[in-house]
């Protein structure tokens, strides 16, 4: 493999291990799943996406410690 293609290959990975980590990667298998499992069902707009999560965040006190 050449140097190039393997660097790439390791930017690869890493950009998608942060963007698991960070869950970044949350909206991406929420519109995968809609398609393919419910496709006459409305795709959220990202930001309403980050609403709804952050409201059952914030309601549901098993989803995660609140800092303010």
């Amino acid at each position: 493999m050449r140097p190039s293609a393997l660097l790439r290959r390791v930017i690869s990975g890493v950009h998608w291990y942060v963007r698991e980590l960070t869950d970044e990667s949350a909206y991406d298998r929420y519109v995968a799943h809609l398609r393919k499992d419910r496709p006459e069902a409305e795709v959220l707009s990202r930001r309403e996406f980050e609403r709804m999560r952050t409201y059952r965040r914030e309601r549901d006190p098993r989803q995660g410690f609140r800092c303010c």
